[in-house]
């Protein structure tokens, strides 16, 4: 399996912007469908933004739409997450997934790797 390590969380106020990285492990990222959920404390994870192994295609929850942007990067091995005018109810800690094959990473279950989390504070 693929090892996920996230990076660029933060304390941001309302309005902000963050952008988070996911550095992925090995030479075959590019089998790997990619997304980002994300958990707070006491609710279960969900889905944030998938996109396919490619990066042509993209999809988000209704709450970020117009706001967040998923992009990768196969050369090296990055998928991204830009977050612009942060509202204080995306504070939670964001999870970077991973699943081989052409699918779309939108549920929980269908994810086959995990990365380590990264905290996101918005302050109103």
């Amino acid at each position: 399996q693929v090892q996920l390590v996230e990076s660029g969380g933060g304390l941001v106020q309302a309005g902000g912007s963050l952008r988070l990285s996911c550095a992925a492990s090995g030479r075959t990222f590019s089998i790997y469908a990619m997304g980002w959920f994300r958990q707070d404390p006491g609710k279960e994870r969900e889905f944030v933004a998938a996109i396919s192994r490619g990066g042509i295609n993209t999809y988000y929850t209704d709450s970020v739409k117009g706001r967040f942007t998923i992009s990768r990067d196969n050369a090296k091995n990055t998928v991204y997450l830009r977050m612009n005018s942060l509202k204080p109810e995306d504070t939670a800690v964001y999870y970077c997934a991973a699943r081989r094959g052409p699918v779309v990473l939108n549920t929980a279950s269908q994810v086959e790797s995990w990365g380590q989390g990264t905290q996101v504070t918005v302050s109103s």
